[in-house]
Protein backbone atom coordinates (compact mmCIF):
# COMPACT_ATOMS: atom_id res chain seq x y z
CA UNK A 1 0.00 0.00 0.00
CA UNK A 2 0.95 3.52 -0.23
CA UNK A 3 2.42 5.06 3.12
CA UNK A 4 3.42 8.33 2.63
CA UNK A 5 3.87 10.96 -0.29
CA UNK A 6 5.49 14.16 -0.31
CA UNK A 7 4.69 17.17 -3.41
CA UNK A 8 7.28 19.59 -4.35
CA UNK A 9 6.46 22.55 -6.66
CA UNK A 10 3.77 19.95 -8.75
CA UNK A 11 0.91 22.89 -9.84
CA UNK A 12 -0.50 25.01 -7.18
CA UNK A 13 1.21 22.75 -4.51
CA UNK A 14 4.66 24.56 -3.22
CA UNK A 15 5.32 22.19 -0.73
CA UNK A 16 3.23 19.04 0.84
CA UNK A 17 3.40 15.98 2.53
CA UNK A 18 0.86 13.41 3.87
CA UNK A 19 0.72 9.84 5.58
CA UNK A 20 -2.06 7.60 4.07
CA UNK A 21 -3.36 4.50 6.35
CA UNK A 22 -5.48 1.45 5.60
CA UNK A 23 -8.62 1.83 4.99
CA UNK A 24 -10.85 5.01 3.06
CA UNK A 25 -8.77 8.24 2.83
CA UNK A 26 -10.59 11.33 1.59
CA UNK A 27 -8.96 14.19 0.21
CA UNK A 28 -11.26 17.43 0.17
CA UNK A 29 -10.91 21.17 -0.37
CA UNK A 30 -12.30 24.14 -2.49
CA UNK A 31 -12.07 23.95 -6.34
CA UNK A 32 -8.66 24.98 -7.16
CA UNK A 33 -7.09 23.86 -4.06
CA UNK A 34 -4.95 21.42 -5.83
CA UNK A 35 -6.79 18.02 -4.87
CA UNK A 36 -6.21 16.68 -8.09
CA UNK A 37 -2.99 16.99 -7.92
CA UNK A 38 -2.22 14.74 -5.59
CA UNK A 39 -4.07 12.19 -8.40
CA UNK A 40 -1.46 13.61 -10.51
CA UNK A 41 1.86 13.09 -9.02
CA UNK A 42 0.23 9.20 -8.40
CA UNK A 43 0.05 9.20 -11.79
CA UNK A 44 3.41 9.97 -12.21
CA UNK A 45 4.47 7.40 -9.72
CA UNK A 46 3.25 4.91 -11.97
CA UNK A 47 5.16 6.09 -14.95
CA UNK A 48 2.88 8.08 -16.69
CA UNK A 49 3.85 10.58 -19.52
CA UNK A 50 5.22 13.69 -17.50
CA UNK A 51 3.88 17.54 -18.24
CA UNK A 52 6.14 20.32 -18.47
CA UNK A 53 3.29 22.34 -17.62
CA UNK A 54 2.45 20.38 -13.88
CA UNK A 55 5.60 21.85 -12.50
CA UNK A 56 4.75 25.36 -10.60
CA UNK A 57 5.46 28.42 -12.24
CA UNK A 58 8.78 29.63 -10.97
CA UNK A 59 10.51 26.27 -10.00
CA UNK A 60 12.92 24.44 -11.55
CA UNK A 61 11.60 21.20 -11.36
CA UNK A 62 8.53 19.07 -9.63
CA UNK A 63 9.35 16.40 -7.44
CA UNK A 64 6.62 13.82 -6.11
CA UNK A 65 8.18 10.61 -3.94
CA UNK A 66 6.24 7.58 -2.42
CA UNK A 67 6.66 5.18 0.27
CA UNK A 68 5.25 2.08 -0.58
CA UNK A 69 4.73 -0.93 2.00
CA UNK A 70 4.20 -4.33 0.24
CA UNK A 71 2.02 -6.70 1.25
CA UNK A 72 0.82 -8.63 -1.57
CA UNK A 73 0.00 -12.01 -2.87
CA UNK A 74 3.11 -14.60 -3.35
CA UNK A 75 3.15 -14.15 -7.22
CA UNK A 76 2.85 -10.39 -7.04
CA UNK A 77 6.00 -10.07 -4.11
CA UNK A 78 8.02 -12.18 -6.53
CA UNK A 79 7.92 -9.91 -9.36
CA UNK A 80 8.31 -7.07 -7.02
CA UNK A 81 11.64 -9.09 -5.58
CA UNK A 82 12.28 -9.37 -9.67
CA UNK A 83 11.80 -5.87 -10.63
CA UNK A 84 14.09 -4.41 -7.59
CA UNK A 85 16.86 -7.03 -8.14
CA UNK A 86 17.23 -6.23 -11.83
CA UNK A 87 17.45 -2.71 -11.21
CA UNK A 88 19.35 -2.69 -8.70
CA UNK A 89 17.07 -0.98 -5.50
CA UNK A 90 16.97 -2.02 -2.28
CA UNK A 91 14.42 -1.53 0.25
CA UNK A 92 14.64 0.73 3.34
CA UNK A 93 15.53 -0.56 6.78
CA UNK A 94 11.66 -0.76 7.17
CA UNK A 95 11.43 -2.67 4.79
CA UNK A 96 9.62 0.31 2.76
CA UNK A 97 10.08 0.74 -0.95
CA UNK A 98 11.32 4.73 -2.14
CA UNK A 99 9.43 5.69 -5.63
CA UNK A 100 10.19 9.22 -6.96
CA UNK A 101 10.14 11.22 -10.30
CA UNK A 102 11.07 14.49 -10.91
CA UNK A 103 10.08 16.64 -13.90
CA UNK A 104 11.70 19.15 -15.28
CA UNK A 105 10.62 22.46 -16.44
CA UNK A 106 11.89 21.72 -19.74
CA UNK A 107 10.13 18.68 -19.86
CA UNK A 108 12.68 16.27 -18.85
CA UNK A 109 12.20 13.59 -16.29
CA UNK A 110 14.12 11.44 -14.24
CA UNK A 111 12.89 8.67 -12.21
CA UNK A 112 14.37 6.98 -8.96
CA UNK A 113 13.27 3.28 -7.45
CA UNK A 114 14.77 2.13 -3.97
CA UNK A 115 17.75 4.47 -4.76
CA UNK A 116 18.69 3.73 -7.96
CA UNK A 117 18.15 5.98 -11.07
CA UNK A 118 15.94 3.85 -13.57
CA UNK A 119 13.49 4.36 -16.74
CA UNK A 120 9.78 5.51 -16.32
CA UNK A 121 8.48 1.96 -17.35
CA UNK A 122 10.32 0.73 -14.57
CA UNK A 123 8.01 2.62 -11.93
CA UNK A 124 5.01 1.58 -13.55
CA UNK A 125 6.12 -2.23 -13.68
CA UNK A 126 6.61 -1.30 -10.01
CA UNK A 127 3.46 0.32 -8.97
CA UNK A 128 1.32 -1.89 -11.10
CA UNK A 129 0.43 -5.02 -8.83
CA UNK A 130 0.24 -1.87 -6.13
CA UNK A 131 -1.83 1.02 -7.46
CA UNK A 132 -4.51 1.14 -9.43
CA UNK A 133 -5.37 5.00 -10.17
CA UNK A 134 -9.41 5.77 -11.50
CA UNK A 135 -9.12 9.51 -12.95
CA UNK A 136 -11.69 10.80 -15.16
CA UNK A 137 -10.03 9.90 -18.01
CA UNK A 138 -9.83 6.34 -16.71
CA UNK A 139 -13.79 6.25 -16.40
CA UNK A 140 -13.81 7.09 -20.33
CA UNK A 141 -11.77 4.21 -20.79
CA UNK A 142 -14.10 2.32 -19.52
CA UNK A 143 -15.95 2.52 -22.97
CA UNK A 144 -13.70 1.27 -25.08
CA UNK A 145 -14.52 -2.35 -25.85
CA UNK A 146 -10.68 -3.68 -25.18
CA UNK A 147 -11.20 -2.16 -21.59
CA UNK A 148 -14.35 -3.69 -20.88
CA UNK A 149 -13.21 -7.35 -22.16
CA UNK A 150 -10.67 -6.95 -19.64
CA UNK A 151 -12.66 -6.27 -17.36
CA UNK A 152 -14.48 -9.41 -17.71
CA UNK A 153 -10.87 -11.42 -17.88
CA UNK A 154 -10.29 -9.92 -14.56
CA UNK A 155 -13.58 -11.12 -13.28
CA UNK A 156 -13.44 -14.42 -14.14
CA UNK A 157 -9.20 -14.59 -14.39
CA UNK A 158 -8.85 -17.91 -12.23
CA UNK A 159 -10.78 -19.52 -15.04
CA UNK A 160 -10.10 -17.35 -18.32
CA UNK A 161 -6.69 -16.51 -17.58
CA UNK A 162 -5.65 -20.32 -17.95
CA UNK A 163 -7.61 -20.42 -21.22
CA UNK A 164 -6.38 -16.97 -22.65
CA UNK A 165 -2.20 -18.00 -21.98
CA UNK A 166 -3.35 -21.47 -23.89
CA UNK A 167 -5.06 -19.85 -27.03
CA UNK A 168 -2.39 -17.30 -27.47
CA UNK A 169 0.36 -20.50 -27.01
CA UNK A 170 -1.66 -22.31 -29.73
CA UNK A 171 -2.69 -18.99 -31.89
CA UNK A 172 1.63 -18.16 -32.06
CA UNK A 173 2.58 -21.40 -33.56
CA UNK A 174 -0.61 -21.09 -36.17
CA UNK A 175 0.52 -17.97 -37.15
CA UNK A 176 3.71 -18.56 -37.13
CA UNK A 177 3.36 -21.72 -39.49
CA UNK A 178 0.83 -19.83 -41.65
CA UNK A 179 3.07 -17.15 -42.56
CA UNK A 180 6.02 -19.69 -43.26
CA UNK A 181 3.75 -21.59 -45.62
CA UNK A 182 2.63 -18.21 -47.57
CA UNK A 183 5.75 -17.40 -48.03
CA UNK A 184 7.27 -20.65 -49.68
CA UNK A 185 4.36 -20.81 -51.67
CA UNK A 186 4.18 -17.49 -53.16
CA UNK A 187 8.31 -17.07 -53.61
CA UNK A 188 9.28 -20.35 -54.48
CA UNK A 189 11.31 -19.08 -56.87
CA UNK A 190 13.09 -16.62 -54.67
CA UNK A 191 13.59 -19.40 -52.19
CA UNK A 192 15.14 -22.35 -54.55
CA UNK A 193 17.57 -19.78 -55.56
CA UNK A 194 18.71 -18.71 -52.41
CA UNK A 195 18.95 -22.39 -51.01
CA UNK A 196 21.37 -22.92 -54.62
CA UNK A 197 23.17 -19.96 -53.08
CA UNK A 198 23.53 -20.99 -49.62
CA UNK A 199 24.32 -24.88 -50.50
CA UNK A 200 27.06 -23.63 -52.24
CA UNK A 201 28.45 -21.09 -49.84
CA UNK A 202 28.31 -23.94 -46.81
CA UNK A 203 29.58 -26.16 -49.68
CA UNK A 204 32.89 -23.80 -49.74
CA UNK A 205 32.75 -23.16 -46.08
CA UNK A 206 32.59 -26.99 -45.13
CA UNK A 207 36.00 -27.91 -47.49
CA UNK A 208 38.09 -25.34 -46.23
CA UNK A 209 36.87 -26.94 -42.90
CA UNK A 210 38.00 -24.01 -40.64
CA UNK A 211 38.55 -23.87 -36.84
CA UNK A 212 37.85 -21.20 -34.66
CA UNK A 213 40.43 -18.58 -34.18
CA UNK A 214 42.42 -20.72 -36.84
CA UNK A 215 43.16 -17.17 -38.84
CA UNK A 216 44.58 -15.55 -36.18
CA UNK A 217 47.21 -18.22 -34.82
CA UNK A 218 48.80 -18.85 -38.32
CA UNK A 219 49.18 -15.15 -38.30
CA UNK A 220 51.24 -15.73 -35.11
CA UNK A 221 53.02 -18.98 -36.50
CA UNK A 222 53.64 -17.58 -40.07
CA UNK A 223 55.48 -14.99 -37.99
CA UNK A 224 57.57 -17.11 -36.04
CA UNK A 225 58.48 -19.38 -39.22
CA UNK A 226 59.52 -15.82 -40.80
CA UNK A 227 62.15 -15.57 -37.94
CA UNK A 228 63.13 -19.06 -37.59
CA UNK A 229 66.85 -18.40 -38.52
CA UNK A 230 66.81 -15.77 -36.05
CA UNK A 231 64.99 -17.18 -33.23
CA UNK A 232 67.14 -20.34 -33.65
CA UNK A 233 70.59 -18.20 -33.69
CA UNK A 234 69.68 -16.16 -30.33
CA UNK A 235 68.63 -19.62 -28.64
CA UNK A 236 71.20 -21.87 -29.84
CA UNK A 237 73.80 -18.54 -28.65
CA UNK A 238 71.82 -18.01 -25.30
CA UNK A 239 72.13 -22.18 -24.49
CA UNK A 240 75.56 -21.95 -25.31
CA UNK A 241 76.73 -18.75 -22.69
CA UNK A 242 74.66 -20.87 -20.17
CA UNK A 243 75.70 -24.88 -20.10
CA UNK A 244 78.35 -24.52 -23.55
CA UNK A 245 77.80 -27.01 -26.86
CA UNK A 246 79.50 -29.20 -28.56
CA UNK A 247 81.31 -27.02 -30.51
CA UNK A 248 82.86 -24.73 -27.78
CA UNK A 249 84.01 -27.76 -26.31
CA UNK A 250 85.94 -29.00 -29.31
CA UNK A 251 86.86 -25.40 -29.78
CA UNK A 252 90.11 -24.14 -28.32
CA UNK A 253 88.66 -21.19 -27.21
CA UNK A 254 89.22 -19.25 -23.72
CA UNK A 255 85.47 -19.14 -22.61
CA UNK A 256 83.96 -20.99 -20.28
CA UNK A 257 80.01 -20.93 -19.76
CA UNK A 258 78.38 -19.40 -16.87
CA UNK A 259 77.15 -22.80 -15.35
CA UNK A 260 80.97 -23.74 -15.25
CA UNK A 261 81.67 -20.44 -13.80
CA UNK A 262 79.04 -20.41 -11.54
CA UNK A 263 79.66 -23.90 -9.57
CA UNK A 264 83.83 -22.89 -10.08
CA UNK A 265 82.63 -19.77 -7.97
CA UNK A 266 80.95 -22.06 -5.27
CA UNK A 267 83.48 -24.19 -5.03
CA UNK A 268 86.28 -21.87 -4.37
CA UNK A 269 83.54 -20.00 -1.67
CA UNK A 270 82.78 -23.67 -0.46
CA UNK A 271 86.86 -24.42 0.14
CA UNK A 272 87.35 -22.18 2.87
CA UNK A 273 85.30 -21.54 6.20
CA UNK A 274 83.51 -18.05 6.98
CA UNK A 275 80.05 -17.39 8.26
CA UNK A 276 79.57 -14.41 5.73
CA UNK A 277 81.09 -16.75 2.34
CA UNK A 278 78.80 -19.31 3.41
CA UNK A 279 75.31 -17.46 3.09
CA UNK A 280 77.24 -16.43 -0.84
CA UNK A 281 77.95 -19.67 -1.44
CA UNK A 282 73.82 -20.94 -1.09
CA UNK A 283 72.84 -18.11 -3.09
CA UNK A 284 74.91 -18.91 -6.00
CA UNK A 285 73.69 -22.66 -5.04
CA UNK A 286 69.74 -21.01 -5.87
CA UNK A 287 71.75 -18.96 -8.70
CA UNK A 288 72.75 -22.26 -10.23
CA UNK A 289 69.40 -23.66 -10.14
CA UNK A 290 67.77 -21.08 -12.19
CA UNK A 291 70.16 -20.65 -14.59
CA UNK A 292 70.35 -24.79 -15.43
CA UNK A 293 66.49 -24.25 -15.78
CA UNK A 294 66.48 -22.10 -18.04
CA UNK A 295 69.29 -23.70 -19.74
CA UNK A 296 66.85 -26.59 -19.97
CA UNK A 297 63.82 -24.73 -20.97
CA UNK A 298 66.16 -22.98 -23.97
CA UNK A 299 67.04 -26.44 -25.08
CA UNK A 300 63.29 -27.45 -25.35
CA UNK A 301 62.22 -24.79 -27.13
CA UNK A 302 65.38 -25.46 -29.78
CA UNK A 303 63.98 -28.99 -29.98
CA UNK A 304 60.55 -27.77 -30.63
CA UNK A 305 61.06 -25.50 -34.21
CA UNK A 306 60.18 -26.70 -36.92
CA UNK A 307 62.98 -28.44 -38.74
CA UNK A 308 60.44 -29.11 -41.64
CA UNK A 309 61.62 -25.95 -44.62
CA UNK A 310 58.22 -25.90 -46.21
CA UNK A 311 56.15 -25.57 -43.26
CA UNK A 312 56.30 -21.77 -43.71
CA UNK A 313 54.65 -22.52 -47.26
CA UNK A 314 52.07 -25.35 -45.75
CA UNK A 315 50.94 -22.39 -43.34
CA UNK A 316 51.02 -19.88 -46.11
CA UNK A 317 48.62 -22.12 -48.44
CA UNK A 318 46.04 -22.38 -45.35
CA UNK A 319 46.29 -18.78 -44.60
CA UNK A 320 45.42 -18.35 -48.22
CA UNK A 321 42.10 -20.71 -48.05
CA UNK A 322 40.81 -18.96 -44.96
CA UNK A 323 41.32 -15.21 -46.53
CA UNK A 324 38.57 -16.62 -49.49
CA UNK A 325 36.56 -16.91 -46.71
CA UNK A 326 37.28 -14.02 -45.02
CA UNK A 327 36.37 -11.88 -47.80
CA UNK A 328 33.30 -13.69 -48.67
CA UNK A 329 31.40 -13.81 -45.66
CA UNK A 330 32.84 -12.18 -42.50
CA UNK A 331 35.66 -10.21 -41.47
CA UNK A 332 37.48 -13.27 -39.23
CA UNK A 333 37.57 -16.86 -39.22
CA UNK A 334 34.62 -16.80 -36.33
CA UNK A 335 32.89 -14.57 -38.20
CA UNK A 336 32.66 -17.11 -41.24
CA UNK A 337 31.55 -19.83 -38.44
CA UNK A 338 28.35 -17.96 -37.00
CA UNK A 339 27.34 -17.11 -40.50
CA UNK A 340 27.87 -20.41 -41.59
CA UNK A 341 25.20 -21.59 -38.65
CA UNK A 342 22.80 -18.71 -39.21
CA UNK A 343 22.97 -19.85 -43.24
CA UNK A 344 21.96 -23.52 -42.10
CA UNK A 345 19.29 -22.19 -40.10
CA UNK A 346 17.87 -20.23 -43.11
CA UNK A 347 18.39 -23.47 -45.12
CA UNK A 348 16.72 -25.79 -43.26
CA UNK A 349 13.29 -23.41 -43.77
CA UNK A 350 13.80 -22.99 -47.38
CA UNK A 351 12.48 -26.61 -48.76
CA UNK A 352 9.96 -25.56 -51.10
CA UNK A 353 9.32 -29.58 -52.47
CA UNK A 354 6.12 -30.59 -52.16
CA UNK A 355 6.80 -33.13 -49.45
CA UNK A 356 7.94 -30.19 -47.61
CA UNK A 357 4.98 -27.86 -48.41
CA UNK A 358 2.65 -30.71 -47.30
CA UNK A 359 3.91 -31.23 -44.16
CA UNK A 360 3.74 -27.44 -43.11
CA UNK A 361 0.25 -27.53 -44.53
CA UNK A 362 -0.48 -30.05 -42.19
CA UNK A 363 0.85 -28.17 -39.43
CA UNK A 364 -1.15 -25.26 -40.48
CA UNK A 365 -4.10 -27.42 -40.14
CA UNK A 366 -3.10 -28.96 -36.79
CA UNK A 367 -2.72 -25.26 -35.07
CA UNK A 368 -5.47 -24.06 -36.91
CA UNK A 369 -7.78 -26.29 -35.06
CA UNK A 370 -5.88 -26.16 -31.54
CA UNK A 371 -6.16 -22.45 -31.79
CA UNK A 372 -9.88 -22.76 -32.60
CA UNK A 373 -10.63 -25.20 -29.79
CA UNK A 374 -8.82 -22.88 -27.42
CA UNK A 375 -10.74 -20.26 -28.84
CA UNK A 376 -14.16 -21.98 -28.28
CA UNK A 377 -13.54 -22.80 -24.69
CA UNK A 378 -12.11 -19.30 -24.01
CA UNK A 379 -15.38 -18.26 -25.01
CA UNK A 380 -17.25 -20.37 -23.24
CA UNK A 381 -15.79 -19.39 -20.24
CA UNK A 382 -16.45 -15.77 -20.78
CA UNK A 383 -20.09 -16.46 -21.34
CA UNK A 384 -20.22 -18.19 -18.03
CA UNK A 385 -18.38 -15.42 -16.16
CA UNK A 386 -20.21 -12.98 -18.27
CA UNK A 387 -23.35 -13.51 -16.45
CA UNK A 388 -22.28 -13.73 -13.12
CA UNK A 389 -20.96 -10.41 -13.94
CA UNK A 390 -23.98 -8.91 -14.75
CA UNK A 391 -25.57 -10.01 -11.84
CA UNK A 392 -22.92 -8.89 -9.19
CA UNK A 393 -22.66 -5.11 -10.84
CA UNK A 394 -26.78 -5.10 -11.55
CA UNK A 395 -26.98 -5.78 -7.73
CA UNK A 396 -24.73 -3.39 -6.80
CA UNK A 397 -25.88 -0.77 -8.96
CA UNK A 398 -29.13 -1.47 -6.82
CA UNK A 399 -27.26 0.28 -4.09
CA UNK A 400 -25.86 3.40 -5.44
CA UNK A 401 -29.81 4.80 -6.66
CA UNK A 402 -29.97 3.33 -9.79
CA UNK A 403 -32.22 0.12 -8.74
CA UNK A 404 -34.05 -0.25 -11.80
CA UNK A 405 -30.81 0.13 -14.27
CA UNK A 406 -28.96 -3.25 -15.10
CA UNK A 407 -26.11 -4.15 -16.41
CA UNK A 408 -26.12 -6.60 -19.25
CA UNK A 409 -22.31 -7.95 -20.27
CA UNK A 410 -22.72 -8.88 -23.90
CA UNK A 411 -20.16 -11.80 -25.08
CA UNK A 412 -20.27 -12.31 -29.06
CA UNK A 413 -17.66 -13.73 -31.86
CA UNK A 414 -16.05 -11.29 -33.76
CA UNK A 415 -16.76 -11.71 -37.45
CA UNK A 416 -13.62 -11.47 -39.76
CA UNK A 417 -13.96 -8.48 -42.28
CA UNK A 418 -13.42 -9.00 -45.83
CA UNK A 419 -9.78 -7.64 -45.27
CA UNK A 420 -8.91 -9.88 -42.20
CA UNK A 421 -5.20 -11.14 -42.98
CA UNK A 422 -5.62 -13.86 -40.62
CA UNK A 423 -9.29 -15.24 -40.40
CA UNK A 424 -9.94 -18.02 -37.92
CA UNK A 425 -13.02 -20.70 -38.36
CA UNK A 426 -14.38 -21.33 -35.38
CA UNK A 427 -17.77 -23.91 -35.64
CA UNK A 428 -17.88 -22.87 -39.47
CA UNK A 429 -18.10 -19.38 -38.81
CA UNK A 430 -14.90 -17.01 -39.73
CA UNK A 431 -13.97 -15.28 -36.52
CA UNK A 432 -11.32 -12.80 -36.17
CA UNK A 433 -8.48 -14.43 -34.25
CA UNK A 434 -6.68 -11.23 -31.80
CA UNK A 435 -4.45 -11.36 -29.18
CA UNK A 436 -7.13 -11.64 -26.83
CA UNK A 437 -9.64 -14.25 -28.45
CA UNK A 438 -12.09 -14.33 -31.00
CA UNK A 439 -14.48 -12.01 -28.87
CA UNK A 440 -16.43 -8.94 -28.43
CA UNK A 441 -17.47 -7.94 -25.38
CA UNK A 442 -19.91 -5.22 -24.87
CA UNK A 443 -21.16 -3.42 -21.29
CA UNK A 444 -25.15 -2.66 -22.45
CA UNK A 445 -27.16 -0.85 -19.69
CA UNK A 446 -30.85 -0.92 -19.08
CA UNK A 447 -32.16 1.95 -17.01
CA UNK A 448 -34.96 -0.19 -15.93
CA UNK A 449 -36.25 -3.58 -15.72
CA UNK A 450 -37.64 -3.97 -19.56
CA UNK A 451 -36.27 -0.83 -21.11
CA UNK A 452 -33.77 -2.21 -24.01
CA UNK A 453 -30.20 -2.05 -23.14
CA UNK A 454 -27.73 0.08 -25.21
CA UNK A 455 -24.27 0.23 -24.97
CA UNK A 456 -23.37 2.62 -22.06
CA UNK A 457 -21.46 5.01 -24.59
CA UNK A 458 -24.82 5.75 -25.57
CA UNK A 459 -26.61 5.13 -22.84
CA UNK A 460 -25.04 6.01 -19.34
CA UNK A 461 -24.63 9.64 -18.34
CA UNK A 462 -21.23 10.87 -16.60
CA UNK A 463 -22.54 10.16 -13.27
CA UNK A 464 -23.69 7.05 -14.31
CA UNK A 465 -20.60 6.00 -15.92
CA UNK A 466 -19.06 6.27 -12.02
CA UNK A 467 -21.47 4.84 -10.58
CA UNK A 468 -20.42 1.83 -13.05
CA UNK A 469 -17.19 2.04 -13.12
CA UNK A 470 -17.43 2.12 -8.86
CA UNK A 471 -20.16 -0.94 -8.89
CA UNK A 472 -17.35 -2.93 -11.12
CA UNK A 473 -14.15 -2.25 -8.56
CA UNK A 474 -16.75 -3.28 -5.82
CA UNK A 475 -17.57 -6.83 -7.55
CA UNK A 476 -13.94 -6.94 -9.05
CA UNK A 477 -12.38 -6.23 -5.69
CA UNK A 478 -11.70 -10.00 -5.17
CA UNK A 479 -9.45 -10.67 -8.06
CA UNK A 480 -7.94 -7.40 -8.68
CA UNK A 481 -4.13 -7.34 -8.40
CA UNK A 482 -3.74 -3.33 -6.78
CA UNK A 483 -3.10 -3.03 -2.81
CA UNK A 484 -4.08 0.50 -3.59
CA UNK A 485 -7.33 2.26 -5.24
CA UNK A 486 -7.37 5.69 -6.32
CA UNK A 487 -10.62 7.45 -7.05
CA UNK A 488 -11.29 10.69 -8.44
CA UNK A 489 -14.19 12.56 -8.10
CA UNK A 490 -16.16 8.99 -8.63
CA UNK A 491 -19.32 10.54 -7.35
CA UNK A 492 -19.02 13.12 -10.34
CA UNK A 493 -22.65 13.96 -11.56
CA UNK A 494 -24.67 12.71 -8.80
CA UNK A 495 -26.28 14.04 -5.36
CA UNK A 496 -28.09 13.12 -2.41
CA UNK A 497 -28.92 9.20 -1.90
CA UNK A 498 -26.67 7.94 -4.50
CA UNK A 499 -23.75 10.42 -3.04
CA UNK A 500 -24.68 8.21 0.22
CA UNK A 501 -24.62 4.82 -1.29
CA UNK A 502 -20.85 5.18 -3.30
CA UNK A 503 -20.12 6.20 -0.11
CA UNK A 504 -21.22 2.85 1.47
CA UNK A 505 -19.56 1.40 -1.39
CA UNK A 506 -15.85 2.62 -0.99
CA UNK A 507 -15.85 1.71 2.44
CA UNK A 508 -17.00 -1.80 1.67
CA UNK A 509 -14.25 -1.91 -0.72
CA UNK A 510 -11.87 -0.11 1.62
CA UNK A 511 -11.93 -3.46 3.57
CA UNK A 512 -10.20 -5.40 1.44
CA UNK A 513 -7.88 -2.55 -0.31
CA UNK A 514 -6.34 0.86 0.82
CA UNK A 515 -8.69 3.09 -0.72
CA UNK A 516 -8.11 6.83 -1.87
CA UNK A 517 -10.89 9.31 -3.08
CA UNK A 518 -10.92 12.94 -4.50
CA UNK A 519 -14.26 14.00 -3.65
CA UNK A 520 -16.73 16.95 -3.23
CA UNK A 521 -19.42 15.31 -1.73
CA UNK A 522 -19.94 15.42 1.96
CA UNK A 523 -21.79 11.93 1.89
CA UNK A 524 -19.18 10.66 0.81
CA UNK A 525 -16.32 12.04 3.02
CA UNK A 526 -18.11 11.27 6.06
CA UNK A 527 -17.36 7.42 5.55
CA UNK A 528 -13.38 8.06 5.57
CA UNK A 529 -11.12 6.47 8.13
CA UNK A 530 -9.02 9.26 7.67
CA UNK A 531 -9.57 12.59 5.74
CA UNK A 532 -7.09 15.08 4.41
CA UNK A 533 -8.01 18.54 3.19
CA UNK A 534 -5.97 20.46 0.92
CA UNK A 535 -5.79 23.97 1.72
CA UNK A 536 -5.16 26.72 -0.50
CA UNK A 537 -3.68 30.13 0.62
CA UNK A 538 -3.03 33.57 -1.47
CA UNK A 539 0.58 35.54 -0.82
CA UNK A 540 0.41 39.16 -1.02
CA UNK A 541 1.85 39.10 -4.68
CA UNK A 542 -1.51 37.12 -5.44
CA UNK A 543 0.28 33.54 -5.96
CA UNK A 544 -1.51 30.48 -4.70
CA UNK A 545 0.13 28.25 -2.64
CA UNK A 546 -1.61 24.56 -1.46
CA UNK A 547 -0.60 22.07 1.63
CA UNK A 548 -2.19 18.91 2.71
CA UNK A 549 -3.11 18.45 6.08
CA UNK A 550 -4.80 15.48 8.10
CA UNK A 551 -8.09 16.02 10.07
CA UNK A 552 -9.18 15.73 13.16
CA UNK A 553 -12.83 14.54 14.49
CA UNK A 554 -13.69 18.31 15.39
CA UNK A 555 -12.13 19.58 12.43
CA UNK A 556 -13.94 16.99 9.82
CA UNK A 557 -17.44 18.59 11.20
CA UNK A 558 -16.06 21.81 9.94
CA UNK A 559 -14.68 20.52 6.56
CA UNK A 560 -18.01 18.87 5.99
CA UNK A 561 -19.82 21.87 7.30
CA UNK A 562 -17.92 23.93 4.69
CA UNK A 563 -18.66 21.35 1.45
CA UNK A 564 -22.29 21.46 3.26
CA UNK A 565 -22.71 24.86 0.45
CA UNK A 566 -20.58 26.49 2.59
CA UNK A 567 -22.63 26.26 6.13
CA UNK A 568 -18.98 25.89 8.24
CA UNK A 569 -20.10 29.53 10.06
CA UNK A 570 -23.11 28.01 11.12
CA UNK A 571 -24.43 26.03 13.93
CA UNK A 572 -27.11 24.42 11.54
CA UNK A 573 -24.40 23.46 9.29
CA UNK A 574 -22.53 21.96 11.57
CA UNK A 575 -25.55 20.27 13.35
CA UNK A 576 -26.06 18.51 9.75
CA UNK A 577 -22.19 17.55 9.48
CA UNK A 578 -22.43 15.76 12.72
CA UNK A 579 -25.20 13.82 11.45
CA UNK A 580 -23.86 12.68 8.19
CA UNK A 581 -21.31 11.55 10.11
CA UNK A 582 -23.42 9.77 12.58
CA UNK A 583 -25.28 7.99 9.55
CA UNK A 584 -21.75 7.31 7.91
CA UNK A 585 -20.54 5.00 11.34
CA UNK A 586 -23.95 3.86 11.14
CA UNK A 587 -24.25 2.36 7.85
CA UNK A 588 -20.45 0.88 8.80
CA UNK A 589 -22.28 -1.16 11.56
CA UNK A 590 -25.12 -2.54 10.09
CA UNK A 591 -22.88 -3.16 6.56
Amino acid sequence: MLAEIRIDSLGVISEASAQFHEGLTVLTGETGAGKTMVVTSLHLLSGARADAGRVRLGASRAVVEGRFVTDLSPTSEREIARILESSGAERDEDGSIIAVRTVGSDGRSRAHLGGRSVPAGVLSEFTDPLLTVHGQNDQLRLLRPDQQRNALDRFGDKTIGTLLTRYRKHRREWLDARSELIERTSKARELAQEADQLTFALNEIDGVAPEPGEDATIVAEVRRLSDLDSLRSAAEEAHAALAGSDDMASADVGVSPALDLMSEARARIESVVDADLDGLGARLADAIAVVTDVAGDLNSYLAGLPSDPGALNTLLSRQSELKTLTRKYAADVDGVLEWADTARTRLSKLDVSSDALGLLSKQVEETAALTAEAATKLSAARVKAAAKLSKAVSAELAGLAMGRAGLDVSVRQQIASPQDSAPLSVGGVEVHAGSGGVDEVEFRLSAHSGAPSLPISKSASGGELSRVMLALEVVLAGSDTGATMVFDEVDAGVGGRAAVEIGRRLAKLARTHQVIVVTHLPQVAAFADTHLVVDKVDDKGGVVSSGVRTLSDSDRVVELARMLAGLDDTETGRAHAEELLEIANAARVTD
